[in-house]
């Protein structure tokens, strides 16, 4: 019974962890690229989940001229309206 419990507490708190993700943003420093890279928080393209940002922050760091939206998880669509 104890198991079930600590899974279902595992479950939830990855979900939540999932769901923070997708409403945040993160950047892909630049390194082989003379840009860094803007995702959405769950893209998979770059996984490190270190360091999420808000969506304001995520807006003014796509005004700089050194970074760009991925295009894979076109992260610029969240940042609209």
């Amino acid at each position: 019974m104890f198991r079930c419990s600590a899974s279902r507490e595992a479950q939830e708190r990855e979900c939540q962890e999932r769901a923070r993700a997708e409403m945040s943003w993160k950047i892909q420093p630049q390194r082989s690229s003379p840009t860094a890279l803007l995702h959405r928080g769950g893209c998979a393209t770059y996984t490190d989940q270190v360091g999420l940002i808000s969506r304001e922050n995520a807006m003014v760091a796509l005004a700089q001229p050194d970074v760009e939206s991925c295009e894979v998880c076109r992260p610029q669509t969240g940042l609209q309206g």
